[in-house]
């Protein structure tokens, strides 16, 4: 189970770093797509949150 929790750690963890490449790289970013990578950076980070809470337990 230990390797399941890794190897989903480390696919949000890409997941959110494509994210931030994209937001970085766009230099006309508008406010409705800015809002929209937020959007989906807090459910990113709110999933390794609870991964990393399952990975202690």
């Amino acid at each position: 189970m230990s390797r399941k929790i890794n190897t989903a750690i480390e696919y949000y963890t890409k997941q959110g770093q494509e994210i931030l490449k994209k937001v970085n790289a766009n230099t006309n970013i508008k406010a409705d797509e800015l809002i929209k990578y937020g959007e989906e950076m807090a459910i990113i980070e709110y999933k390794l949150t609870a991964l990393e809470v399952a990975k202690e337990s």
